[in-house]
Formats: C-alpha cells, sequence, structure tokens
C-alpha cells in the first residue's frame, strides 16, 4: 500500500475534462431546439398553435420533473459518486430520444403527427435534464475556487459554442444539402443519428474523468419538501432565477427562429443560417478570453450587469438588417453580449449554491440547480406563445399557410422579443444584491476535506 499525506490535494479533475461534456450535453438539445419549428411546423405543417399548446404542457411537465430528478441526484449514494451513474444512463437515452423525434413516419398526420412530437419533445427535454442536472452540479463541486471555477466555466462555454457550430451552424447544410434537401426529413434523421453518437461518446468519457468530491456524499440525504421549500424562501433563488429565465428565453427564442429568420426575412437558402450562426458563435468564443480577464478584474456580479446590457442592445441592428452581410455585421455585436453572458450567469447561479451550502451545511446543488431549471423551462412556454402570437398579428400558422407577412413576423420573433427579455433582464440584474463566492479559505478547507477523505477511500480499497 502507498501511502499518501492526508494534506496532500486528492487527484483535481482537470478543467478540460469536465467542460468538454457541455460538448456532449448541447450538441442534442440545440439541434432540437434549433430544427423542431422547421422541421415540425414549416416542413411537415404543423400548425403552430398546436405547437404552442404541446409546448406549454411540455413546459409545465418538465418543470415538475427537473426538482425531482436533482432531489434524486442529490440522495444518490454509490461507489461510483452521486452524479456519474445518472450521467452514464442519461447519455444514451438522450440520443435514442432525438433520433425518434426526428424521425417522424412520412404517414403520420393529424393527431399522429401531434402525439409523436408531444411525446419525444418531452422525453428529449425530460433526459436532457437529467444531464444537466447532474453535470452543473459538478461545476461548484469540482472548482471551490471562483478563479478556477471561472476558467472551467469559459472553457466548457468554449466547448458548448463548439457544439453549437455543430449542431446549429452545420445542421441546416447537412439536413438540407449533404443528407437531404429543403423539403424532406431524411436528412433530420441521419444528422441525428450521427450527433446522438458523438454526443454519448463525449458524455461518457467525461463522466469518467471526474473525479467527485467524496465529503459531499457524507451529509444526511436532503429531505425533498424541507429542501424545496428552503429554496423557495430564498429571494436569490426568485430574483436570480427570473433575470438569467430573461436571457435564456430571449436566445431561445433566436436559437428557435434563426433558420426561419433567414428565409422569410432575408430571403435566404436556410442553409445559408450556416454563416450568421457561425459569426455568432466564432465572436462569442473570442469573447470568452476577454471576458474572463473582465471577471478577474472586476468581479462575477458587475460583468454579469454589462453582459446583460449589451446583449439587450444588440437586437436592434440584427432587427434592421436587410441582407446576409449587415445581418453579420449585427450578429458580431449579438455574439459579443452572448459570450459575456456565457462567461458569467452559471458563476452567478454557482455563487447561489455556495451561499446555500455555507448557511444550511448541506450540498444539495442537483435540486437546487433544477429548481433554478424551472425558469429556464419556461422557454417552452415562451416560445410557443411568441409563435403563436405570429399566427394572430402576421398570419402565419405554418409553412403550408405564411400569412402575408412572414418576413416582418420573424423579425419580431427574433429581434423585438429577445430584445424585451434582455432588457428586464438587465434592469433586474442592476438591482439584484449577489452572494459573495467562497473566500480562498473557504475553498482550500473543501479540497483539504476533499483529500482527506479521498486519501481514506484509497486506503479502505487497498486494505
Amino acid at each position: 500500500m502507498t501511502e499518501r499525506s492526508v494534506t496532500t490535494p486528492a487527484p483535481a479533475t482537470a478543467p478540460w475534462r469536465y467542460a468538454i461534456g457541455m460538448f456532449g450535453t448541447s450538441i442534442p438539445i440545440n439541434m432540437i431546439k434549433g430544427s423542431m419549428i422547421l422541421y415540425y411546423v414549416d416542413i411537415l405543417g404543423l400548425d403552430v398553435r398546436v405547437y404552442a399548446g404541446v409546448m406549454i404542457v411540455y413546459a409545465v411537465i418538465d418543470a415538475v420533473d427537473n426538482p425531482v430528478l436533482g432531489f434524486l441526484s442529490d440522495r444518490t449514494r454509490t461507489r461510483w459518486g452521486r452524479r456519474r451513474p445518472w450521467l452514464v444512463i442519461g447519455a444514451p437515452l438522450l440520443a435514442a430520444s432525438m433520433i425518434a423525434f426526428f424521425s417522424a413516419p412520412e404517414s403520420l398526420e393529424g393527431l399522429g403527427l401531434v402525439l409523436w412530437f408531444a411525446i419525444f419533445a418531452i422525453l428529449c427535454e425530460a433526459f436532457d435534464s437529467m444531464l444537466n442536472a447532474n453535470y452543473g452540479a459538478l461545476l461548484p463541486e469540482l472548482f471551490p475556487r471562483e478563479r478556477r471555477r471561472a476558467v472551467a466555466n469559459s472553457l466548457r462555454q468554449g466547448f458548448q459554442l463548439v457544439a453549437l457550430v455543430v449542431s446549429l451552424a452545420v445542421t441546416p447544410l447537412l439536413t438540407t444539402s449533404v443528407f437531404g434537401t429543403e423539403d424532406t426529413t431524411v436528412g433530420f434523421t441521419t444528422t441525428a443519428t450521427i450527433y446522438g453518437a458523438i454526443a454519448t461518446a463525449v458524455i461518457l468519457f467525461m463522466a469518467f474523468s471526474a473525479k467527485e468530491n467524496p465529503r459531499y456524499a457524507e451529509g444526511a440525504r436532503p429531505r425533498f419538501f424541507p429542501t424545496l421549500l428552503t429554496i423557495i424562501r430564498n429571494p436569490k433563488f426568485w430574483s436570480i432565477g427570473v433575470a438569467g429565465a430573461c436571457y435564456a428565453s430571449a436566445m431561445a427564442l433566436v436559437l428557435a427562429g434563426l433558420q426561419l429568420y433567414v428565409r422569410y426575412s432575408l430571403g435566404l437558402p436556410v442553409a445559408n443560417a450556416l454563416f450568421l450562426q457561425a459569426t455568432v458563435i466564432i465572436c462569442s468564443a473570442a469573447g470568452l478570453v476577454v471576458w474572463t480577464r473582465v471577471i478577474r478584474r472586476k468581479g462575477a456580479a458587475f460583468t454579469w450587469r454589462l453582459a446583460f446590457v449589451i446583449l439587450a442592445l444588440s437586437f436592434v441592428p440584427l432587427f434592421f438588417a436587410a441582407d446576409l452581410v449587415t445581418a453579420l455585421l449585427a450578429g458580431l455585436l449579438v455574439g459579443i453580449g452572448y459570450s459575456g453572458m456565457l462567461a458569467t450567469n452559471d458563476l452567478i447561479v454557482a455563487r447561489v449554491l455556495d451561499d446555500d451550502a455555507r448557511r444550511h451545511g448541506q450540498h444539495r446543488e442537483g435540486l437546487f440547480l433544477s429548481a433554478f431549471g424551472f425558469f429556464g423551462r419556461l422557454n417552452g412556454i415562451i416560445t410557443g406563445l411568441a409563435l403563436a402570437s405570429l399566427g394572430s398579428f402576421f398570419g402565419y400558422n405554418s409553412g403550408d399557410d405564411p400569412g402575408g407577412q412572414p418576413d416582418v413576423a420573424f423579425r419580431i420573433y427574433l429581434c423585438v422579443y429577445p430584445f424585451l427579455l434582455c432588457t428586464v433582464g438587465a434592469v433586474l440584474a442592476r438591482f439584484i444584491r449577489v452572494p459573495e463566492g467562497l473566500s480562498e479559505a473557504e475553498a482550500d478547507g473543501e479540497m483539504t476535506l476533499a483529500a482527506v477523505r479521498g486519501t481514506a477511500a484509497d486506503d479502505e480499497t487497498a486494505q
């Protein structure tokens, strides 16, 4: 048996090994959210009012299952850790659901098409929630020091942006030109199969690379209703949650409507969405380096508020874009604001988790993050209602019945609605008092105790 001093830190997870997991979790859900309107509404002819109804039901179900999944994760005690089993199970299930989602039989119509859409949309979101509740909970656990946490978060957001290039910018080209055509669905099935295999492999690699803190599993298993009551009584949960939901909902609208903005508002083939999406994503990736430096000098809270304002203002020039060139220039501004929110929003949420653990002595990141996920799940309601409003205001009901002003409709959907949401979020962020992060001494204490528990576990295994 090899002895090791208990004061020597246990082997830490390299930030990139954790961060790469974001690549795997992002590919499936971003293809789903980025192509579901094009696939079901514009190509298969699902009415936008039916789509909105399904999305509202789906959001309600998802808001309920999120806290339950997070709670079960917090209570999990296995030799493989609390989070790893859920990640290993959830990855192939999400991949299978995504493939089915984009494999609707051509014979389906009416109620059959609605049921297929509803069932697999809900399954995809449930398994995505399972993955992200556990993946997100690992960030504050693996990286208690905020500077190292900021690096890990920036890296994972960088991997997310790479995933966005693949799942958003490249997807229109693959589905409509390489594996299929503008008016068929076969390309979506092939693309989903490829993405599902890649995502599963990456998530499994990350799950087996992450070294969970064994001390976090030693506390009493949290109880559901007392913990949930503590969370909803925390004013920071509501204020930061609502502000974060404004940002997330705005970007969900952009994600869902960009391909149809290109088709109708710019009058270009859908495949041209590749250039606009790539511009936003590349700009966002480059901006992460700059925003991380701003965080180190000014702090996460200041940087978060600044990024909110820039993101809100960026939608103004995008509204007035008349062709691909002007849209690309506007996309650069969107990328700058989006990059700032990527670099800061999760750090603000992690501070709330740190504050809760410090005050209550329990690490219940899974349930807490899933409760925050409740606000994120409002995206489904907001995107559904926003799309339904296009039918009421502009006559766009589906690809078969686009009305007389689809160009204006998708300028409103992609620019005006996100601008309003981000403006509300920026105002809220200005007045929110963000909790302090862990001090250096507290972070060192977490790492030392992890080393003690890790050594003891190694010794027990060796004996």
